[in-house]
């Protein structure tokens, strides 16, 4: 009775009950909003988020293709799979950069060993730019099921850590999202064709020819990311093919990533092909999107050539080890 009575005279301690009552209250609200959203998550059937977890836990595709927006949009499944006798899915997504890229390989290379990936590679690459580090937000509603995205998805911030003890933080910007994807409200994949998404208008633009421009200091943490890929693909005996494909618009001198990219796929013995300014693609503006994206009749042309190069490649390598053989 004492106790009690020392409390209620005692502001000072009434004052920390009323801290931690309230701590808990926002505790047990940010867990049970949290489980809620997980849940609306993780229910999802269609759209980005939705592929996502589709590429990180479901597929088991031979062909895996992996980037950003121009992954998602310029390798044509109908191309590809039938050419190559693959199994294909793309794990492309818009607006993402190497650190989630990676991020998808290291979680498909833990269920699984595809036959194949293509990785797309974009001309500024290597350059430094926060956005790459901001868009590993795409990865935090994985953080708590898969330990082997943690290390990445910590790049984003020096406080990623204190933020995800949150159960609502990794989901806070993808309300809208969410609920467009959840089978409820949106019962249809969105024009995904194992994840390829077709773009349908024609450019019309004229070309941009851009002057020369001097390099540019790289990201060293990016160039490393893009050595583990490599590097993870060919431990684990994958084919790894690394792509630039086309853009309507070109520059007087190569761009410093491309170059670069080159030079280090060459020494972990990868191929890389380089459509980025490809006179083919130029003289035709009709088979883009934008100047940035290929549209879907573009997506097929060049996956069409892309088969051909990598048939080449194959045959080279063929013939190479038949004459050692012999």
């Amino acid at each position: 009775m004492k106790l009690f009575q020392c409390i209620k005279q005692n502001k000072y301690i009434k004052r920390t009950i009323h801290i931690i009552f309230l701590l808990a209250t926002v505790a047990v609200i940010d867990l049970a909003l949290g489980n809620l959203l997980e849940n609306f998550y993780f229910k999802q059937k269609s759209g980005w988020l939705y592929r996502t977890t589709y590429a990180l836990n479901e597929t088991t595709a031979d062909l895996v293709i992996i980037g950003s927006s121009r992954a998602n949009h310029h390798y044509h499944p109908d191309v590809l799979s039938k050419s190559l006798n693959l199994t294909y899915y793309n794990a492309g997504r818009d607006g993402s950069y190497i650190f989630y890229h990676y991020a998808v390989i290291r979680s498909i290379l833990k269920r699984y060993k595809p036959k194949v990936i293509i990785f797309d590679f974009i001309k500024t690459g290597f350059k430094p730019s926060q956005e790459s580090y901001d868009r590993t937000a795409y990865l935090l509603p994985y953080y708590r099921s898969h330990p082997e995205l943690r290390d990445i998805i910590e790049t984003k911030s020096t406080f990623e850590k204190i933020k995800l003890l949150s159960r609502i933080y990794p989901y806070n910007s993808m309300l809208v999202t969410i609920a467009a994807g959840h089978p409820a409200l949106h019962s249809t994949r969105d024009g995904d064709n194992k994840g390829f998404i077709p773009l349908l208008d024609k450019w019309n633009e004229p070309l941009v020819s851009y002057k020369a421009s001097p390099c540019y200091d790289f990201d060293k943490k990016e160039v490393s990311i893009y050595e583990s890929i490599l590097s993870d693909c060919k431990k684990s005996g994958i084919q790894l093919y690394v792509v630039v494909s086309p853009y309507y618009y070109k520059h007087e001198s190569p761009d410093c990533s491309v170059v670069e990219a080159r030079k280090i796929a060459a020494r972990y013995n990868v191929k890389f092909f380089d459509f980025g300014e490809s006179q083919y693609f130029l003289d035709k503006p009709y088979l883009f999107d934008d100047s940035y994206h290929l549209n879907e009749n573009g997506a097929r042309v060049f996956s069409a050539q892309l088969v051909e190069a990598i048939k080449r490649e194959e045959s080279k390598t063929y013939t190479s080890q038949s004459n050692l053989d012999q």
